[in-house]
Parts: structure tokens; sequence; C-alpha cells
């Protein structure tokens, strides 16, 4: 990694920089992103699980998909994870909200979510759906990748007031492979980098999610990668076209890239947990981050904050929940907030 993040340009300029005005990436980061109505103006996008729908939950998470994804990329977790606590503790009525964060997903065509594109606008974005939908406040919310981050903005800007005064910090948060610092590299080299080039090189619409499917596989990305990003595909008349918005994914993209927020992880609030998952084959940990982290993890409880804990995932890339989804759900499960009340 390089010292410094600001030596290397955001990947948007060098998307940006080639000479030819008619390659395919530009066509496609000028192109509308076409996208099915949602069901409600302007607050995010969502899909909800619950095992006994006609019970009160007795709490709620919110799981937030990565960067390209959608909520529908953690059902099948998230609803195996929802079993697993019901069985450990039958009492605990868990209520998953996965959300399609601002430019994804359905959350693409609503109008409303207005640039600045980062970290803490689609934090905020969280706080609004609450107050639009006159819910209990999420007692946990699960990230990946870039909504690990958008956990973190979440949690910090509670804690400082920003949502105002009824907004409640979570008690838990899982960051799930998402570096909690600034995110530094030289070069495109990286796994999320180099998705994001062979997207930005293919046009707007697309002959069928095979095709997308086998041509990812061609380019040497592996079989469960190519077809989560094959799942991330809808149709569009007789072809097939992207659930996001590219281009300003790219901006969040950056924005990830930049924040940092180890003072949250130095000086978590009181009563809050930080759990991050590290991936143990992921290509984005600097030894010093997990060192820091480590250090963290070890030390004393202090009446007056809350704590950090790290986990490593083991045989598993940046892609946890298609890599090893049976060995996340075994370290989140027992670890998983329990006994909470609404």
């Amino acid at each position: 990694m390089a010292a410094s993040l600001r030596a290397s340009s955001s990947l948007r300029s060098r998307l940006l920089s080639s000479s030819s005005v008619c390659s395919p990436w530009r066509l496609l980061l000028s192109s509308p992103v076409h996208t099915e109505a949602p069901h409600q103006a302007q607050t995010l996008a969502f899909d909800e699980i619950q095992l006994s729908p006609e019970k009160p939950p007795t709490a709620t998470a919110f799981v937030l998909h990565g960067l390209l994804g959608s909520g529908r990329n953690w059902r099948s977790f998230s609803r195996t994870l929802a079993s697993e606590l019901h069985n450990r503790s039958p009492s605990d009525e868990w209520r998953m909200v996965l959300v399609d964060l601002r430019n994804h997903g359905k959350s693409a065509g609503i109008k409303g979510f207005d640039p600045p594109h980062n970290m803490s606008t689609a934090a905020k974005d969280l706080a609004d759906l609450v107050k639009a939908r006159d819910w209990p406040w999420p007692d946990v919310i699960v990230g990946h990748s870039m909504g690990g981050k958008v956990a973190l903005d979440y949690a910090e800007s509670c804690s400082r007031g920003v949502y105002g005064e009824s907004a409640v910090i979570p008690k838990q948060l899982w960051v799930l492979d998402s570096v909690p610092g600034q995110v530094v590299t030289d070069n495109s080299d990286g796994e999320v980098e180099r998705v994001l080039h062979t997207l930005a090189s293919l046009p707007s619409s697309l002959p069928s999610r095979k095709w997308v499917v086998d041509h990812m596989l061609s380019l040497g990305f592996s079989k469960s990668l190519s077809e989560w990003i094959g799942s991330n595909l809808k149709k569009d008349n007789d072809q097939v076209t992207w659930a996001f918005d590219l281009q300003a994914a790219i901006d969040m993209f950056d924005s990830y890239r930049e924040r940092s927020y180890w003072a949250l992880l130095e000086q978590p609030p009181k009563d809050l947990e930080i759990a991050i998952v590290q991936a143990e084959r992921s290509d984005r940990w600097d030894p010093d981050d997990v060192q820091r982290l480590k250090a963290l993890a070890k030390r004393e409880p202090k009446p007056d904050t809350g704590k950090v804990s790290l986990h490593v995932l083991p045989n598993s890339g940046h892609w946890v929940h298609v890599d090893n989804p049976k060995g996340l759900l075994e370290i989140m499960a027992p670890n998983f907030l329990s006994g909470v009340k609404n």
C-alpha cells in the first residue's frame, strides 16, 4: 500500500482519463440507470425478514450490503442467521431489515438522494428511513465492506447527536471485512478496483446474465464472485442492465477509501460493541491495521466506553457471504446481541 492516499488519483479520475470519447465506460458512466419504480419515494428501499411476522419483533437489525450489491444479496444469510438466533434464544424475535443503500438496488431508482454520495449521506439515509417509517432505532447494524463504513458513520453520527435527540445508538455493529481507516492503494490491482474497471468497460445494456458471468470468468474472476456480480442485473426489455448507478457508486467507493473511523474505535460510545470480522484471504488488510485492531480488542474494558472485538473468518476472501457463509454464521450467531426488547 502507498504511504499516502492523496498520492493516487480517485478511481473516477482514472476511469475518465482515457482520450477515447466513445469508449464503452464513458458511454456507461453517462447513461441513465433504468430501474423499477420504488414503493416509497425518497426513503431507501428495503426488504424485511422475520421468522414469525405475526408476532411483534423484540429487536431489529439493519443489514447493509457492500459496493455494487443490494439487500437481496444478504437475504439467504439473514434468514439463516435469524433462524439460528431463534434456536439459541426462542424468546428473541429478530426483524432483519435488508436495506438497499443509495444508488444501489431498488434505491437506485428513487429520486431525492442528491450528491454528495459518501459515507455520511448514506448513513443519514438510514436515520431518515427510521424516522419516515416511525420505527424503533436499530439495535444492531451489520455492514459488509462499504456497508461496514456506513454502519460506523451511522454510530458516530448518532453519538454526536447529528440525527436529533430521539436517535438511539445501536448496541452492536458487525463490520464485515471493512478496514476502519483509509484504504490506501497506488494502483488498481485490488479485487474491488478490478471489478469496477471491468464493469466500466462494458456497455450499459448486456445480452444476458449468463453472458456477464461467462465474461467475468474469462477474465479470471472466481465462479462465486462472477455469479454474485451477475445477480446484480435486472431485466431491461430483451436485455439486462445493472441494478446500481455505477457513476455514483464510484463516488461512494472513493469516500469509502478516504474516510477513517479509528477515532470511533479508539473510544466507542458507552454500551456499544464494534465487532470487526477480517476475512483471512482478503487483499485489503495492512498488517499494521490488524495489529492495531488486536490491541484495541485486548484492552481492558472501561465503564464509560464501549468495546471492540476482532474475529477472523477462515477460508474467505472479501466476499464473505459468498466465500464462507457457514463460517460467518458460526462467528456471528454465538456473539450476536441477545435479550433485547424493543
